[in-house]
């Protein structure tokens, strides 16, 4: 496959298949609650390599990197706010040499845990540290910078204007929403997916989407809304293999790879253009996704 935009490939009438969760895979290899997990790029790039690589062989036409709390505010937690530009541009490196030429790499960009609102950081320095994340990504080799698990619209906002001015990369704008007891989706900060997706827009994001907090059932009424209110936009989205149960003092996912690949047809039919997973979801989840698009195709 000829690596063309993102955008313009759907728009020629394919449904493109993303990849799984990052962080299950991670925490399957051995990784320890509290470690970093971006700095397996640098100590243990294997492992983060056949990740992606797994989800290449799976099916997935773009894989995420292992970077998404790779800006300098999430790093100094360990340490390692010296050194954001060598993790990041070695988990695009990893994820470029697992995908190859033929599938696009989404370089994972998330909330840096810093509010605007309470007056934990100026908009001039957060938005200093998303141009240094995403500037070391593109060096890496990534196609597209995807903000993600966003909840703020200041801060989603600054991500995208960042990646925009200091990349050539296409940009991507996810939001994580959860249903309130009136039976409405929202972010943790009161937005609406409406809300969302028009401020992605107009900040310059080439492809709005929902990822997280949700499994496919209720992605399908975030996608529905994003659609009637963009209907001439691009639609990704990720989403977890279902809600999540306590078991043991352990959250697990209860959604089988069959289960979420019953839900494909509901997705499409709403306006999902991308379709992976997050949390949860594996290698086996994207296979059954992508047999169900094929079947829908």
């Amino acid at each position: 496959m000829e690596r063309r935009g993102i955008v313009e490939t759907v728009r020629g009438g394919r449904i493109l298949i993303s990849d799984g969760a990052w962080g299950t895979a991670l925490q399957g290899m051995g990784l320890a609650p509290g470690e970093c997990p971006e700095l397996w790029c640098l100590q243990r790039p294997g492992e983060v390599r056949d990740i992606a690589r797994s989800y290449a062989d799976a099916g997935s036409d773009m894989v995420e990197t292992n970077s998404f709390g790779g800006s300098r505010f999430k790093l100094e937690a360990f340490g390692l706010a010296d050194r954001v530009s060598e993790i990041n541009e070695a988990a695009a490196r990893l994820s470029r040499e697992a995908a190859g030429e033929s599938r696009w790499v989404l370089a994972s960009v998330g909330p840096t845990g810093k509010m605007l609102l309470m007056g934990d950081v100026t908009e001039s320095e957060l938005k200093e540290a998303f141009r240094e994340q995403v500037l070391a990504l593109a060096r890496g080799g990534a196609d597209a910078i995807c903000v993600e698990t966003m909840s703020a619209l200041d801060e989603a906002v600054l991500a995208v204007q960042a990646a925009r001015e200091s990349t050539d990369c296409e940009v991507i704008c996810t939001f994580s929403f959860e249903r309130t007891l009136q039976g409405e989706y929202r972010t943790m900060m009161g937005v609406s997916p409406e809300q969302a997706a028009g401020a992605a827009l107009k900040a310059g994001a080439h492809i709005i989407g929902t990822n997280c907090g949700n499994g496919f059932a209720g992605m399908i009424d975030i996608v529905c809304e994003m659609r009637r209110a963009e209907p001439e936009s691009t639609i990704l989205v990720h989403a977890n293999a279902g809600m999540p149960r306590n078991v043991g003092g352990v959250d697990v996912f209860p959604e089988t790879p069959e289960q979420m690949a019953a839900l494909v047809p509901s997705l499409l039919e709403a306006g999902a253009n991308i379709i992976g997973g997050c949390c949860g979801t594996t290698a086996a989840h994207i296979r059954a996704i992508k047999a169900a698009v094929d079947r829908a195709s």
